[in-house]
């Protein structure tokens, strides 16, 4: 019996973080009718949340400002950094991510969104080759008054009119003159903001609100919160509509040119991290990412890849009742460094979040791990995961947060070997002094330099850790995301394990099998090709 549908548009939508959003403005610019869903009572998933970056090589933003990079650099960095993982990273989706970069730009940009440069942010490899600063991307801080009522029901946090390349002088704010006059800048920013009346945001959530105000506001998408995909409708071996839930009744919904499946990935369901990655797992991203849409993917065919990997890192360990604070900068700040359960260093704490985490995995699973501080590491620099008093106040009760007047003590208290805590941290003083990281090379790379400390010498990342009281925090396993999903083409469309196409079905971002493989080329590797698949598939969507 053919199915009775209840609307019809021409592309539905499913989730509305970067790739969804970014698959809507494509198909608005198309001039087709788009219904974006949101499963939870939150719009802007992960993006919402995130510091808003996209990495975007050889973008039109660096060409107008006369930075030299190429199709041809891009390239050769992405296969320098990221290789071959698998189908999803092959060279042709890595060419269609470099290729679609400017069409992405420009269309955000004539429909009112503002981008700007993260001038001094490296790639997170930039010595290899095609290797660059500056190729990230941000929006520019947005009022969210624009959207009206629409911002109560957003993902994002408190809005602070902060930006992605803000943060690596902020954390110094107090201790370098550049960290001064950024922390200036931003006071005065928000300062102004608020005598103009306005509720600036930015970051992630300046990202979030102008998407939702190109598509939503002022093309007239519908978006539909609380309305969870419950499974596709197909004809013959095509899909051409979903089934979804709505104000707790069933109602189905034709797609004339196609579904896109941008639901996140899987971070925050406990049963596929157990097995996937041997882990429960401390996610940064949205609560609402459970894998549905990947499992209803698989359910007609398609083909998965990556799902044992994720964007990993290292995090603070949650306080009772929170979340837990994902590390970015604050890890390559002088004075500190991170330990194992026995008291031994095991990677360069500055490297890439990523590559920070997999060695975790690799190295002890199930921790913990400890970042341990002198005093002036406390003093000298804003540490995100200890802003709360009450948050430390719960962690030292927890006993996750420890704080001793000498390093014997505070090796006791955390549990570590005392004998080699000492040797440990002895030697690692005596690379701070020489400014060589003789076991893990912290701060040879431009990206450890870029949150390290200048007035610190020898070497910006490292300093020795001898000045009471000590800290230390526990630190586990995190992730931005995951990185596994449906195995898709060069336009997003979603592929079954013979490679043939699965008329009418695309996936993007974290629903989707990652381009950028096992690694993290840049700041903003999920965002940016989210964004550019989603336009990309938009525009095989309007193709006859």
């Amino acid at each position: 019996m053919p199915e009775v549908f209840d609307h019809t548009y021409d592309v539905v939508v499913v989730g509305t973080g970067g790739a969804g959003f970014a698959t809507a403005l494509g198909a608005v610019d198309e001039g087709l009718s788009v219904l974006l869903l949101e499963s939870t009572d939150k719009w802007g998933g992960s993006t919402a949340m995130s510091g808003g970056g996209l990495w975007l090589p050889d973008n039109p933003l660096m060409r107008r400002d006369g930075v030299g990079d190429s199709r041809d650099e891009a390239l050769t960095y992405m296969e320098a950094s990221i290789g071959d993982a698998g189908r999803a990273s092959s060279r042709e989706r890595k060419e269609a991510f470099v290729d679609g970069v400017a069409d992405f730009v420009t269309t955000a940009e004539r429909y009112g969104m503002v981008f700007t440069r993260a001038t001094d942010y490296p790639d997170y490899y930039p010595e290899l080759p095609g290797g660059k600063i500056g190729r990230s991307v941000e929006h520019r801080p947005v009022d969210t008054k624009v959207i009206g009522d629409w911002w109560a029901s957003c993902r994002a946090a408190v809005p602070l009119p902060i930006k992605t390349d803000d943060m690596w002088l902020l954390e110094r704010a107090w201790s370098t003159p550049g960290g001064f006059v950024r922390g200036a800048r931003f006071v005065f920013r928000a300062l102004g903001a608020v005598a103009r009346g306005q509720r600036l945001a930015g970051i992630g959530a300046a990202l979030a609100t102008s998407f939702l105000d190109a598509v939503v506001q002022k093309q007239g998408v519908p978006l539909w919160l609380e309305s969870p995909l419950e499974s596709l409708v197909l004809e013959g071996d095509r899909v051409v509509g979903v089934r979804v839930t709505r104000e707790g009744r069933p109602v189905t919904v034709r797609a004339r040119r196609g579904v896109m499946l941008a639901g996140g990935g899987f971070d925050h369901n406990t049963a596929w991290r157990q097995k996937h990655h041997g882990i429960d797992g401390d996610p940064s991203g949205n609560p609402g990412n459970l894998g549905l849409p990947i499992e209803i993917a698989q359910s007609v065919g398609a083909a998965v890849e990556l799902m044992d990997d994720a964007w990993w890192g290292a995090s603070v360990a949650a306080p009772p009742g929170g979340g837990p604070a994902f590390l970015v900068g604050e890890r390559s700040l002088p004075y500190s460094i991170l330990v194992d359960a026995r008291g031994d260093r095991f990677a360069n704490e500055s490297e890439s979040y990523v590559d920070l985490g997999h060695h975790m995995l690799a190295h002890d699973p199930d921790g913990p791990y400890w970042l341990v501080a002198d005093a002036r590491h406390a003093r000298r620099y804003l540490r995100n995961y200890a802003l709360d008093p009450r948050a430390l106040k719960a962690m030292a009760e927890a006993g996750t947060y420890v704080k001793a007047g000498t390093l014997e003590e505070l090796g006791r208290r955390t549990g570590v070997d005392p004998t080699r805590f000492r040797a440990t941290i002895q030697r690692f003083n005596g690379f701070a002094r020489s400014g060589v990281d003789g076991d893990f090379g912290r701060g040879n790379s431009a990206y450890d330099r870029y949150y390290g400390d200048p007035t610190v010498h020898p070497n910006p990342n490292l300093g020795p850790i001898e000045r009471g009281p000590f800290t230390a925090f526990q630190v586990v396993i995190g992730d931005l995301g995951t990185k596994g999903g449906v195995l898709t083409d060069a336009d997003g469309r979603a592929l079954r394990e013979d490679g043939t196409v699965i008329g009418g079905l695309y996936s993007a971002g974290n629903s989707s099998a990652s381009v950028m493989g096992r690694t993290y080329p840049g700041p903003g590797s999920t965002i940016g090709p989210a964004a550019v698949f989603g336009m990309r598939a938009a525009r095989r969507m309007a193709r006859p």
